[in-house]
């Protein structure tokens, strides 16, 4: 809990730039993003999730295989998207 607390905290910093109003505050919710500064800000947020120790370290293909086939000894789907989940942090795009 603590550390989601600190993984938001973090993000909303890289966010109070682009508050739309001029006091820097979230309250709203509103956002004024320039098109130009879209890369920069996605970069700060995944650094901020990197540094909040929200993201694991990418695999191997050879990792990312043995991961796999063991997966494929699970019993039923169910078990082989749990034991991956274990493995891996996987997102949703």
């Amino acid at each position: 809990m603590a550390g989601d607390r600190s993984l938001n905290e973090s993000i909303l910093h890289v966010l109070r730039p682009y508050a739309s109003n001029w006091s820097g505050t979230l309250g709203r919710g509103d956002l004024v993003i320039p098109q130009r500064e879209i890369p920069r800000l996605i970069n700060d947020i995944l650094n901020a999730v990197r540094e909040a120790g929200g993201q694991k370290q990418e695999v191997t293909e050879a990792e990312l295989f043995h991961a796999l086939n063991e997966a494929r000894r699970r019993p039923s789907l169910q078990d082989q998207a749990a034991y991956l989940l274990s493995q891996f942090a996987i997102y949703k795009r």
